[in-house]
């Protein structure tokens, strides 16, 4: 049964002349003034949901996007300043790039987060899929075995820096600690301090191609997996929980269908599914525009990514509509009513989901995203008796 609901907010500036007759994504280019509004839209997104009985709010990690799109390098150190504008609703680090930090340092600042909030911050991990951020940090991408097996190697010493009091790591990329002479001995073990005060660390990772090995991994771990988001393929969905049940299986984990998952989506409410495909329609093609560039919407051909970067030819080309995304299920569009009945399809197909997320598409302005942000927790999270925010977590 679905009793909570996120949403995530990647960190869009407002943006101008958007959709596929729009400024061109690698035309974009803002003050440094401009782009730091993307905080503030955060705190205004956060605030507001606190007060409407959502779940968690999640953020994500990003670099060097003068474009305006994904302006938030620190999602720990926004998480922090959130949880002290708000009272209930967690703060969602969606997702933390984990190969363009050292393992260690992001234990650290999470461990300070969960202590410092109460245990309102969630931790998330992921690989990145930018190469401007990764490749520039010192870490593989265009590899992607290479980027697979640091990503791997460094969550592996997360989760021993969490769980152990002592440890000790050697592998491929780190030898932690390393043997050199300390206060009279040789360094042999180490203590994260602090370490999380909330045990075991509640974890999330986005699941894009949904691999066996990936997904093994993150059931090994008790990762926790979100779905969607706007990027992914709307039909791989259900293959994905499949595959996400058959993983756990594998580990002689039971978890029944939608257990241990988050379903994401873009959304946008209007009296009625047209109306609200009309208004809709700019954002959805700019958000295709930012994700088809990079290789996240599969069924793009080259051709067509090369189309979208031209005004003059996308707008009357055979790109991707909100139409179809809308009858796909990818996007969800329309008044409460249409809302409400996806979602409670979603509980009787998935039995064991028990929350899902709604996102604004990039180039969504702050005071358009509020609106809809407060529609739908008036207008359909009623629907779901039981949805309700999170209980603080307080430490003595």
């Amino acid at each position: 049964m679905i009793t909570k609901f996120d949403s995530l907010f990647a960190g869009h500036a407002d943006l101008d002349n958007v959709g596929y007759g729009g400024t061109p994504i690698n035309e974009r280019r803002y003050p440094n003034a401009h782009l730091a509004t993307a905080l503030s839209k955060a705190e205004a997104m956060a605030r507001l949901m606190d007060g409407l009985g959502y779940n968690c709010f999640w953020l994500a990690e990003h670099h060097f996007q003068s474009e305006g799109t994904e302006c938030i390098p620190n999602t720990i150190l926004m998480a922090v300043h959130l949880a002290q504008r708000t009272k209930n609703i967690k703060i969602g680090c969606g997702f933390n790039i984990t190969p363009m930090w050292h393992p260690l340092r992001l234990a650290e600042d999470f461990a300070m987060a969960d202590i410092l909030t109460g245990g309102r911050i969630v931790f998330g991990v992921g690989r990145g899929y930018h190469t401007r951020e990764v490749e520039t940090f010192g870490s593989p991408l265009r590899d992607q075995e290479a980027n697979r097996a640091l990503f791997e190697e460094q969550v592996d010493i997360i989760f021993k820096a969490f769980n152990s009091e002592r440890f000790s790591h050697n592998g491929k990329h780190y030898t932690l600690p390393p043997a050199v002479p300390y206060r009279g001995y040789t360094l042999k073990e180490l203590t994260l301090v602090p370490r999380p005060f909330n045990l075991p660390v509640e974890c999330w990772q986005p699941i894009q191609g949904g691999s066996a090995r990936a997904l093994e991994f993150m059931a090994k771990h008790g990762i926790r997996g979100m779905v969607g988001g706007g990027s992914a393929d709307g039909g791989a969905m259900h293959r994905v929980v499949v595959d996400w049940q058959t993983a756990h299986a594998r580990l002689g984990k039971h978890i029944e269908l939608g257990e241990r998952l988050c379903f994401g989506y873009h959304f946008y409410m209007a009296e009625s599914r047209e109306r609200g495909m009309k208004e809709a329609a700019k954002y959805y093609e700019e958000n295709m525009k930012m994700f088809g560039e990079l290789r996240l919407v599969r069924a793009l051909t080259d051709e067509q990514i090369e189309i979208m970067r031209d005004p003059t030819r996308a707008p009357s080309a055979r790109l991707p509509r909100i139409e179809d995304a809308v009858k796909a299920g990818g996007f969800l569009c329309g008044n409460a009513d249409d809302l409400i009945e996806h979602i409670k399809a979603l509980e009787e197909k998935y039995p064991a989901l028990d929350r899902v997320s709604v996102s604004l598409s990039v180039g969504v302005p702050q005071a358009v995203a509020l609106e809809q942000l407060e529609r739908f927790a008036k207008e359909v999270m009623p629907a779901f008796k039981r949805a309700k925010a999170p209980e603080p977590v307080l430490v003595n």
